[in-house]
């Protein structure tokens, strides 16, 4: 195909995908994210300032190396001629507590990675993947799908829904009981988000009978996408981002306000699969979102976007001009926080599309 055809390709739209995900590709697709498919401990980056972010990778590291050998349950091939081994030890889940941006993700991946098990036996979703996944398998079927597995990780537990936090914190008892490893990050509870406050006082009481099988593991820090980093970029002008989107294969075109009454049209559990193949995000008129529905639907949009390491070129409003203050302010602040501190990452990311 030559280089015009490219350039003059129309590009793609979001609010022309309606994705619909079966069951096996949720379970399948229970692994790190693109964005974090090579991070290690090695290569997780402690701030000096801050020791407890290296007692953490130590404590990590230790625990990876502690899920080695014969499955706690006794499941093997040999399991009917051998006596069943005594349970480890100490607590058999972590529980990563911190801020956003502070590497809580990464080590939960790197943890993942360092673990002696095939992959199949390792789990690793956000806590909105693995409600997704017991709707779509049942309860049974879901325990007796993870139960053989050595680690199941959990990225942004949430403790703002009582309902999906009981069926979950009932899924990881079964679980434990069937000599899983558990290993988890939250969000924080609604009004429990005052400055310098961490999540592992809600955490262990919200997940009740489970909290001796967790070790909590508090890193301090700032949101390292600020460390050192240049201020965002401004927002572009319509005409070039509609003329970098048509410039860029594979990139997606859309009017920002569309696009969020598209969300609503649309499962977040298949947000992911509405970015499938697409490779820069390109939005024109990015204006304030208009209610705490949106907003959050918007959140994890962006969380699908950061995990694939998308760019999102904009025009209209920066990105720190979505929420209102009451927003900010309000019980759902943490998250909007991290929605802004990701896609200004991803702004930032998306600079070299536009033509100089």
């Amino acid at each position: 195909m030559s280089t015009s055809a490219i350039t003059e390709a129309a590009p793609l739209s979001l609010c022309a995908r309606e994705p619909h995900v079966p069951a096996d590709r949720l379970v399948a697709e229970m692994v790190p994210p693109p964005r974090f498919d090579a991070v290690r401990f090695d290569t997780y980056i402690p701030d000096p300032n801050q020791p407890s972010q290296t007692q953490a990778v130590e404590v990590l590291r230790s625990f990876a190396a502690g899920l080695g050998g014969a499955h706690p349950s006794g499941a093997g091939r040999r399991r009917w001629f051998q006596k069943k081994p005594a349970a480890p030890a100490g607590p058999r889940g972590v529980y990563l507590d911190g801020g956003y941006g502070v590497g809580k993700t990464h080590l939960l991946a790197s943890l993942w990675h360092a673990t002696p098990a095939e992959p199949s036996l390792k789990a690793f979703g956000t806590f909105v993947e693995l409600t997704n996944l017991v709707g779509a398998l049942g309860f049974q079927q879901t325990v007796a799908t993870l139960g053989g597995h050595r680690l199941l990780c959990i990225d942004e537990f949430e403790l703002d829904d009582p309902g999906d936090t009981v069926l979950v914190s009932t899924l990881l008892g079964k679980l434990v009981d069937a000599g899983v490893a558990l290993a988890a990050t939250s969000n924080t509870l609604p009004g429990k988000l005052g400055e310098g406050r961490f999540a592992a006082a809600d955490f262990l009481r919200e997940i009740q009978g489970l909290s001796a099988h967790f070790r909590p593991l508090r890193i301090d820090g700032e949101d390292y996408r600020h460390r050192g980093l240049p201020e965002a970029p401004a927002p572009y002008a319509d005409e070039q981002v509609t003329r970098a989107a048509y410039a860029t294969p594979g990139a997606s075109l859309d009017d920002f306000p569309h696009l969020l009454e598209h969300l609503a049209r649309v499962h977040p559990s298949r947000y992911g699969a509405l970015t499938d193949d697409v490779r820069a995000v390109c939005l024109t008129g990015v204006t304030p979102v208009p209610d705490q529905s949106t907003a959050l639907r918007l959140v994890v949009l962006a969380d699908r976007l950061y995990d694939r390491e998308v760019p999102v070129l904009a025009s209209g409003l920066p990105f720190d001009k979505l929420f209102s203050d009451e927003m900010l302010n309000g019980g759902y602040r943490k998250k909007y926080f991290r929605a802004i501190s990701r896609l200004t990452a991803l702004a930032r990311d998306a600079k070299g599309l536009v033509a100089q």
